[in-house]
């Protein structure tokens, strides 16, 4: 892992790039030729790209309704138990960002203009099932769509070589009220979702993490008119911590990140020459206890411990970065992070770890990455939403806003909306 101390300015931008950006053009060209195929033969595609992936020679792909009941029989109760406890924490957040009724201004006198929230008809949710079954990821993202109101909610997730889904995903999908279940993963499952099979629907936004090939999947899919939640590929935490800080708990984050996948890349931020110099040590003293070790030394290869002079320069470095998770380990954590402006998910304090956040705390866990939190919220409860505005105009609404329109209208030589609005005052004025 590389240690940086005190880089120059003229260096922070090569240092808050991400990994494996030299592949961009390779995968592209993959997720388009999958694209292709997929929205030329459908689910014969799927099956195929099954088979080659994750070994399932499926004849099948949407999960049965007997599956699905069966799944809570393949799980511990205590895994059960905390879904519902998830779950729960995860409603009661976004519940509260609900739009609390219509918004009526009168713009002035006779003109009234109102906005008011409707869900997305009919959203597809991708979850991942690689390195791991993302159980998780079927709550953050089912959960909040069933509180919007979408009607049509359709779950793709990758089988296992035995063609079934993991249980613990069907579990999750049935505490969320999700019953379009298909065994499909990767840039074919965005495929389908955005162009329609036989078997799966078109959906009008897409939703879920993954890889960069999933990332990329869904831009392409933007570009074809399918709207997405947002670029979400390889994850990444950025960690702010001081000398106060306790070494172990900075290198458990590093490593929770790690596990995500060998193309995650976890930073530290510190002014604390201690932390830096023994964060390494300590790392691999508690990666030797864990499973996973080799994907996780990839992560590990690419990821850094930068040293700076100040905290008003860590800030300015992480705000540039724009991480997915941000953890604020040091003594002042909220003084600093009321200077946060980019970033998907804050964790405030020692105490406050990415897992909770990438589980039950409540916020979400899909989140923009890659620098994207420049411009990009995580998924909440808008995004499974859209804002329609209205307008009414009465005689005398039309009659004080007419001559305004008319001027603008002429100025930007727009004459048949001039006309749109002068036959009506010409009407009112005949009356």
């Amino acid at each position: 892992m590389e240690i940086i101390k005190y880089p120059p300015r003229t260096e922070w931008a090569y240092l808050a790039e991400r990994a494996l950006a030299d592949e961009a053009e390779e995968v592209a060209r993959k997720v388009s030729n999958i694209m292709a195929r997929v929205k030329a033969e459908g689910d014969n595609a799927l099956r195929e790209y099954e088979l080659t992936f994750t070994k399932a020679k499926l004849t099948d792909l949407k999960v049965s309704d007997r599956e699905i009941e069966e799944s809570a029989a393949l799980i511990s109760e205590d895994l059960r138990i905390a879904i519902a406890d998830a779950a729960d924490n995860i409603a009661k957040f976004h519940s509260a960002q609900m739009m609390k009724g219509p918004i009526t201004v009168e713009t002035m006198p006779g003109v009234v203009c109102s906005q008011r929230a409707v869900p997305v008809d009919s959203v597809g949710l991708y979850i991942p099932g690689g390195n791991s079954p993302l159980f998780s990821t079927v709550l953050m993202l089912a959960v909040p769509a069933k509180i919007a109101g979408c009607r049509h909610v359709t779950l793709c997730t990758p089988a296992r070589p035995d063609g079934t889904v993991h249980p613990a995903i069907l579990y999750a999908a049935k505490t969320a009220g999700v019953k379009s279940i298909f065994k499909t993963g990767g840039a074919q499952a965005v495929a389908a979702m955005a162009f329609g099979t036989d078997s799966i629907a078109r959906v009008d936004k897409i939703f879920g993490p993954g890889n960069r090939y999933v990332m990329e999947a869904k831009q392409q899919a933007a570009q074809s008119g399918t709207a997405i939640d947002m670029p979400a590929g390889p994850s990444e935490v950025l960690v702010i911590a001081d000398d106060n800080a306790n070494p172990e708990f900075v290198a458990a984050d590093f490593l929770s990140q790690a596990e995500h996948g060998p193309d995650s890349q976890s930073i530290l931020l510190t002014t604390s020459e201690r932390l830096a110099k023994c964060l390494p040590e300590v790392i691999e003293r508690l990666l030797n206890e864990l499973p996973r070790q080799d994907m996780m030394r990839k992560s590990l290869s690419h990821s850094r411990i930068i040293l700076f002079h100040d905290d008003e320069e860590m800030m300015e470095f992480s705000n540039m970065y724009a991480p997915e998770h941000l953890i604020v380990n040091h003594r002042n954590a909220e003084k600093l992070c009321s200077s946060v402006r980019n970033a998907g998910s804050v964790f405030i304090g020692e105490w406050s770890p990415e897992s909770v956040g990438d589980y039950a705390s409540g916020t979400n866990h899909t989140l923009p990455t890659s620098g994207y939190a420049k411009a990009y919220s995580g998924v909440n409860l808008d995004s499974f939403m859209k804002k329609i505005t209205f307008q009414r105009l009465t005689p005398e609404g039309i009659s004080n806003i007419g001559r305004t329109v008319e001027i603008m209208a002429e100025n930007e030589d727009l004459m048949a909306h001039r006309l749109a609005v002068s036959l009506r005052l010409n009407s009112l004025k005949n009356s």
